[in-house]
């Protein structure tokens, strides 16, 4: 018997689908034949995979990650750290191999485990589902014995029922219900993660790969963790975790769309956004303008450290000056 999940469409989760179908559209039918999208769809890559290794408590900066997915060696790497990274990597390419497979089998999602945890697990073994009982906080997921069986309805699912659905909401329905089972003794997260990534990627959703979704998740952790947890405590009601997940994929193309429009720049090439300067674009985004005293306030730096997040998006022609020098105010530079 196929897994059966439990939600409602409600009108928050139908506006966002609506606003993502929106994005995706505006996003795909700009990024067609450009020269750039290699760079882009590299940025993603990292941030994908320091964003999730981070989500477990890997310690490496997003620096790290770009230098170990570029193949520079870390001046001093530490063996674990360095192992999850270039695990994630290998994963997500596994994942972009096979991204327009139809039908998935316990194998698939073995090897991808295998590929995720190699080296890497504190019990159990890699590729392999657990024979133990495991503890997630207050959360005990089901008997060991149990587990193939669960998987084989979830897969049954996948592929079967979930294609009826939006992937906004398919990928999302995977990855709680991955996470619920828990089939293996460590690295649930990051390859539950790495399924919802595949099911867009197998959809259609996120054609060019640029979409990094696990930011979301990993920049308000205990946001993510309660999300999960809240289907439990609703009786498996999927409805606010679906919310969640919807909220998040519309941010992240919302994101993407930002970043599309610097790679786009040839000046800035080699410029890599910084959190407050994409923020920085996100406020002036939806302000339409900002003099300088309210952009030092809203992103909570001084005058300097303003006009040094700003410089460079101004170099960059991502955004100008208007007005004279006491009551100039700056905007988003149109393409």
């Amino acid at each position: 018997m196929a897994y059966v999940p439990k939600f409602t469409i409600t009108q928050r989760l139908l506006s966002e689908i609506e606003q993502v179908a929106a994005l995706r559209e505006r996003i795909q039918s700009s990024v067609v034949d450009l020269a750039w999208i290699p760079s882009l769809q590299k940025d993603t890559r990292v941030r994908n995979g320091h964003a999730s290794t981070a989500i477990e408590g890997n310690p490496l900066t997003l620096e790290q990650v770009r230098a170990l997915e570029e193949g520079r060696e870390l001046s001093a790497p530490e063996t674990r750290p360095r192992r999850e990274v270039l695990n994630y990597f290998a994963g997500l390419r596994y994942v972009e191999r096979n991204a327009a497979k139809k039908t998935f089998h316990h194998a698939d999602i073995l090897e991808l485990h295998r590929i995720l945890a190699g080296e890497v697990m504190d019990q159990g073994e890699a590729g392999r589902y657990r024979t133990i009982s495991v503890r997630v906080g207050r959360y005990s997921p089901p008997a060991a014995g149990a587990v193939s069986g669960l998987m084989f309805e979830l897969l049954e699912w996948w592929n079967s029922a979930s294609k009826k659905l939006s992937p906004v909401l398919s990928s999302a329905i995977l990855h709680y219900r991955f996470e619920a089972i828990h089939p293996f003794a460590d690295g649930n997260g990051r390859t539950g993660r790495m399924l919802a990534l595949w099911e867009l990627y197998r959809r259609g959703f996120d054609t060019h790969h640029i979409f990094s979704v696990d930011e979301y998740y990993w920049e308000n952790r205990p946001k993510y963790y309660a999300a999960l947890d809240s289907v439990r405590k609703s009786g498996e009601d999927l409805t606010a975790w679906l919310e969640y997940c919807a909220t998040g994929l519309r941010q992240t193309l919302e994101r993407a769309w930002l970043r599309m429009q610097t790679f786009q720049v040839k000046s800035v090439r080699k410029l890599v956004l910084r959190p407050r300067q994409e923020k920085l674009l996100h406020l002036l985004r939806d302000h339409g303008s900002m003099a300088p005293g309210e952009i030092w306030k809203a992103l909570g730096v001084s005058r300097q450290g303003a006009m040094d997040l700003l410089r460079p998006l101004i170099d960059a022609g991502l955004v100008e000056k208007v007005g004279g020098k006491k009551t100039g105010y700056y905007v988003l530079r149109k393409p």
